[in-house]
């Protein structure tokens, strides 16, 4: 993608929403393609986020596909398999699934869940490069004023 430069009065006529989907998609193609080069998708780590009693889950109870898939709704893709991405996990023994169709984190899978957390940060800091926080936090809150312009709450 490349940036132009467009005076500030340009700028402000220009629609948000266009820029948000625009962000929206760089953003997470951006998170995706490094996650896959460190060997896991989003969706494997939402759903052994989802799973773990240290992360999401409020109880550590088994969930079936159907019941991730709710839980994930605000942000799961439409592109996104849950049941083929719990199929990975399950080949790595990082998920069990019992006779009622309920998957359930492993040993494994709460080691690798923590060990991929860990890449969180990295990914972070490549992102805001060159953002200064103030500016960031800043952009949230115009971003938090619009939403609640259009009669949403955040």
């Amino acid at each position: 993608m490349t940036t132009q430069h467009t005076a500030d009065a340009e700028l402000a006529a220009q629609p948000a929403a266009y820029w948000t989907g625009v962000a929206y998609e760089a953003l997470i193609s951006y998170t995706r393609a490094l996650q896959a080069e460190l060997g896991f998708t989003q969706p494997q780590f939402w759903l052994l986020r989802n799973l773990s009693e240290d992360d999401i889950s409020p109880d550590g109870e088994g969930m079936t596909i159907p019941e991730l898939q709710q839980a994930m709704s605000s942000y799961i893709r439409p592109e996104d398999d849950l049941e083929a991405e719990a199929q990975v996990l399950l080949t790595r023994g990082w998920l069990t699934r019992d006779t009622r169709d309920r998957l359930w984190i492993t040993e494994a899978g709460e080691k690798a869940r923590t060990e991929i957390k860990l890449h969180a940060p990295a990914i972070r800091a490549r992102i805001h490069e060159g953002i200064a926080d103030s500016d960031y936090v800043t952009t949230i809150k115009v971003l938090q004023r619009m939403i609640q312009n259009a009669g949403q709450s955040n």
